[in-house]
């Protein structure tokens, strides 16, 4: 059973390596084709050492090595000692992508419209992000702090690294090119936009409320049917003032329509309340489903 489990876990570590390189590949991509040839400005790391060697003198090789360790020791203290391997792994990879894929280019052209070039290598870069990130690592530097504030206080990786790269760009107007900038931050605001869309791919979950008489059945159906829990909340109609109980199920998007056969099978007439919600954690979505090993768990 140990070598069972070993051996999965070795399969699933080499799964996950593939993806970070495949991300990284796509990545390196977009940076050859659309970012070199027009000289684009940089955000992240390579950015904040531009303001740092123009303003304190720092060499830019110097401050993205000591910046790139400080980065990594926070991820290996924050974020765990499989983040950081994997994290590791992506900062070896990368370069070499980048050298593969600037020769295979070489000095071919695809558009010499800047704007194009903002639009189309933001959205390669933040499907890579993306990618690496859901991989669960990161491509260093400035991409660790967003994951760690993402761990401690919630708040969206997109949205940070928008915030921290729109504030290199904006500190960069002070002595670069303030077009080349202009053209950046319509990078930058493409691939977290981008990144935003894959990372909430089979994220976003559907919550429905069902009203029926026929409550008990649906929400047998519900978790025999769909292994999915369901909380019965107490309810009175405001017209009639008769008293019954509403169904509360999680969802899917994929389930959805799952969902409604099963409600309309049983009763045609139900009143169902459908929207999205941003994210779920719990038995079934974070954990383990563990509702029928158990015998059927009801809410």
């Amino acid at each position: 059973m140990e070598k069972k489990d070993q051996k999965s876990r070795i399969m699933r570590l080499l799964a996950q390596i593939v993806i970070i390189m495949a991300g990284l590949s796509v990545y390196a991509a977009g940076v050859a084709l659309f970012v070199l040839p027009m000289d684009m400005i940089a955000a992240g790391t390579t950015g904040l050492g531009l303001v740092a060697q123009h303003y304190w003198g720092i060499p830019l090789s110097i401050f993205v090595a000591g910046f790139n360790i400080l980065m990594f020791v926070v991820g290996l203290v924050e974020l765990g000692k499989e983040f950081a391997l994997s994290t590791l792994v992506a900062t070896f990879y990368y370069p070499f992508a980048l050298e593969q894929a600037t020769r295979l280019v070489g000095d071919m052209v695809f558009t010499d419209d800047p704007i194009l070039c903002a639009v189309f290598s933001g959205v390669m870069i933040g499907f890579a992000l993306g990618i690496v990130i859901r991989a669960g690592a990161s491509t260093g530097g400035m991409d660790i702090p967003p994951l760690v504030l993402k761990k401690r206080f919630g708040i969206p990786v997109s949205v940070t690294m928008y915030v921290m790269d729109f504030m290199v760009l904006i500190a960069q107007m002070t002595f670069g090119d303030r077009e080349r900038i202009l053209y950046g931050l319509i990078m930058v605001m493409t691939y977290t936009i981008i990144l935003d869309k894959v990372l909430v791919i089979g994220v976003r979950q559907t919550q429905a409320k069902i009203i029926s008489e026929r409550y008990e059945e649906i929400s047998t159906a519900i978790q025999e049917k769909m292994d999915r829990g369901t909380t019965l909340l107490y309810m009175e109609g405001g017209h009639s003032g008769k008293q019954s109980r509403a169904i509360l199920v999680v969802v899917s998007g994929r389930e959805l329509q799952k969902l409604n056969r099963i409600v309309m099978d049983i009763d045609q007439e139900a009143f169902m309340v459908v929207h999205q919600v941003g994210e779920v954690r719990g038995r079934g979505f974070t954990e383990m489903k563990r509702h029928l090993e158990a015998g059927g768990l009801k809410n």
